[in-house]
């Protein structure tokens, strides 16, 4: 049973897993995409996606909660400059995992998780298509297709 475990934690103390979910989380606010094992990414994706909906308001007070949780100002300051500039429209949803397969040295199952609208791949393969409200067939303009034939047959007439 595994009744109030929130928390997978990684066969590490608490120290040691808070400074390694920092390290990850700063390591892929930098890089855009880091491989781990799929344990760890998704335990990284419950740490970093509430610093990411953190740093859409920049003020004072949400760089020093990010600041206290990520304890790297470089990673905080382009979390905050050039990340939450891309999320900003986002609602949720900032990071995706692709699992890789396993590691040849342990069998560990791998993943590569990445900050969504950073990969160029998946967001230019998919065109800006806008949004349609009518699902069936327009009839109104078959209609003024008809009329067009019958003019030009009453002028040959």
């Amino acid at each position: 049973m595994r009744h109030g475990k929130k928390v997978n934690h990684l066969g590490r103390k608490t120290a040691h897993r808070k400074a390694m979910l920092a390290n990850m989380a700063c390591s892929l606010i930098e890089h855009k995409r880091i491989n781990t094992t799929v344990a760890k990414a998704k335990a990284l994706k419950q740490f970093v996606e509430p610093l990411v909906t953190k740093s859409k308001e920049d003020t004072t007070h949400n760089r020093r909660i990010v600041f206290s949780k990520l304890r790297n100002k470089y990673a905080v300051a382009e979390l905050f400059r050039d990340v939450a500039a891309k999320v900003g429209d986002r609602p949720g949803g900032y990071t995706r995992i692709i699992k890789l397969g396993n590691r040849l040295g342990d069998n560990a199952d791998m993943a590569m998780i990445e900050l969504v609208d950073y990969n160029e791949l998946y967001n230019a393969g998919k065109p800006a298509k806008k949004k349609s409200t009518r699902r069936g067939r327009n009839k109104k303009a078959s209609a003024p297709a008809a009329p067009a034939p019958e003019a030009t047959n009453s002028e040959e007439e």
